[in-house]
């Protein structure tokens, strides 16, 4: 069985024991996430939401809060002698699917 979430503003397709690294949410290691915005699920019973599929949930436990690889920004305007440097890590949760409710 596998559901289609919604989370950070992306969808994402997850399964019963996948690790996963979404945006990030409140909430410690070991903590449980629960997921209510599910846009489908899928398996031998197949349910489509509307946009939302009723009374359906993803419950997840957090393993890791983090910070991605650092990004850097470069702004340049040619030939007016400006320029701009600025880096950018961008904070995520590392967690692992417990059960899908469907």
């Amino acid at each position: 069985m596998y559901a289609i979430i919604e989370t950070g503003g992306k969808q994402i397709k997850v399964e019963e024991g996948q690790a996963i690294y979404i945006e990030k949410v409140a909430g410690q290691n070991g903590d449980t996430v629960t997921f209510d915005r599910v846009l489908f699920v899928g398996g031998d019973n197949v349910k489509v939401g509307s946009p939302i599929v009723d009374g359906a949930t993803v419950t997840a436990k957090v393993e890791k809060q983090g910070r991605a690889k650092k990004l850097v920004v470069f702004k340049y305007k040619a030939k007016k002698n400006q320029h701009k440097k600025q880096g950018h890590r961008q904070p995520y949760t590392k967690v692992v699917i417990d059960k899908i409710n469907a």
